[in-house]
């Protein structure tokens, strides 16, 4: 791999986000709409990044809205024992509805984790490797830039010779799935 590779040489630039009062059914919607699994949340009025929300944490929350309804004596799921993983074929009928209220800022992960373009492939890996984590936003004087994901690191493992040299990054749908 070529050490001086930059992240800006990868990096997707036609990111997607939302933002915090989005509803989790929406965000649904946009995930499956445009096969990604995550997304940077950006406040509209100032253009911040606050967040980032991804498939795990709408799972998060529906899993939530599951052990509360099943904490309710009587209410749903009357024959499931304590503590028993809920039956999901059993969705009470207002779970879409209850989701639909629910906002990417109730669900969104407020920690993220950052490089800038300038940042080395190599350090960006090693980066996403120690974290555990898919995505990583690419930040340039506080603005989001871009988006570097497993996907875009596994293109050059699979064609070094094919990478980019400095000559920008590839072009990409807004539904690719790398995000």
């Amino acid at each position: 791999m070529n050490d001086d590779l930059k992240v800006r040489e990868l990096m997707q630039k036609d990111v997607i986000v939302v933002n915090p009062e989005t509803s989790l059914l929406d965000v649904h919607r946009l995930f499956v709409e445009e096969e990604i699994n995550g997304a940077p949340v950006v406040e509209e009025n100032t253009g911040k990044v606050v967040g980032v929300i991804s498939s795990l944490d709408l799972l998060r929350v529906v899993r939530e809205e599951f052990d509360q309804i099943a904490s309710v004596p009587g209410a749903y799921f009357r024959d499931e024992l304590p503590g028993s993983d809920p039956d999901w074929n059993a969705a009470p009928a207002d779970l879409a509805e209850r989701m639909g209220e629910r906002t990417v800022g109730d669900a969104m992960v407020t920690e993220r984790v950052s490089v800038t373009s300038e940042t080395t492939i190599a350090e960006a890996a090693a980066l996403m490797r120690k974290q555990r984590i898919h995505r990583v936003l690419v930040v340039d004087d506080h603005e989001l830039v871009g988006i570097l994901t497993t996907f875009d690191l596994l293109q050059v493992l699979a064609a070094p010779d094919r990478a980019p040299k400095h000559r920008g990054p590839p072009r990409r749908a807004a539904g690719d799935p790398s995000c």
